[in-house]
């Protein structure tokens, strides 16, 4: 499944500088690969956009999704979870809009 990352609102193309980070990804996975991996569970995903890791949300105990942005400084990522539109910039600490 190939996910589609969308456009941008105008303020975040004003406020956030790694845009060119986002690649058209596919999820690795359908719920946390690090999680899965150990056999732990999570309370939200996110989907890094440039490789298509699934991590969890800092409100899941192992934080995946930001551990992931450490290790690699992919600096964006976005909601995993359906219906949701939003992503985040870890290095300008910006909320993103996705159509």
């Amino acid at each position: 499944m190939s996910v589609s990352y969308g456009t941008f609102l105008p303020d975040a193309l004003e406020t956030c500088a790694h845009l060119d980070a986002i690649r058209p990804v596919k999820p690795h996975s359908k719920g946390c690969e690090d999680c899965l991996k150990i056999g732990d569970t999570w309370v939200h995903l996110r989907l890094c956009m440039t490789c298509g890791h699934v991590g969890c949300c800092d409100a899941s105990k192992n934080k995946h999704a930001t551990k992931h942005f450490h290790a690699t400084n992919h600096p964006i990522m976005r909601s995993f979870e359906p219906g949701e539109t939003w992503g985040w910039c870890y290095i300008d600490q910006v909320t993103l809009e996705f159509e």
